[in-house]
């Protein structure tokens, strides 16, 4: 298992920290700070997820014309992640 804290930028979120297994599955996702009730929800809702998917479907996710969100920083944080285990 590999944990994985990533810094996003451009969002009110100021760390997102998740494990990958060895399968690529996301597990323990959380945010600090940002919308508490909807990155928790995005943390339930992909725990044990194939983290290639996650990524595809966060990906491009705009939050107030920022031109990135904390799910979008997500999946760039998890596209990042995977190149560096292959």
């Amino acid at each position: 298992m590999r944990h994985v804290t990533y810094k996003p930028e451009m969002v009110c979120a100021r760390a997102i920290d998740y494990d990958l297994d060895e399968e690529g599955r996301i597990y323990n996702l959380k945010f600090e700070a940002g919308c508490n009730g909807n990155l928790k929800a995005i943390g339930r809702l992909l725990e044990g997820t194939d983290a290639r998917r996650a990524a595809e479907l966060l990906r491009g996710n705009d939050c107030r014309g920022r031109g990135t969100s904390c799910a979008d920083q997500l999946a760039r944080s998890i596209e990042e992640s995977l190149s560096q285990m292959n």
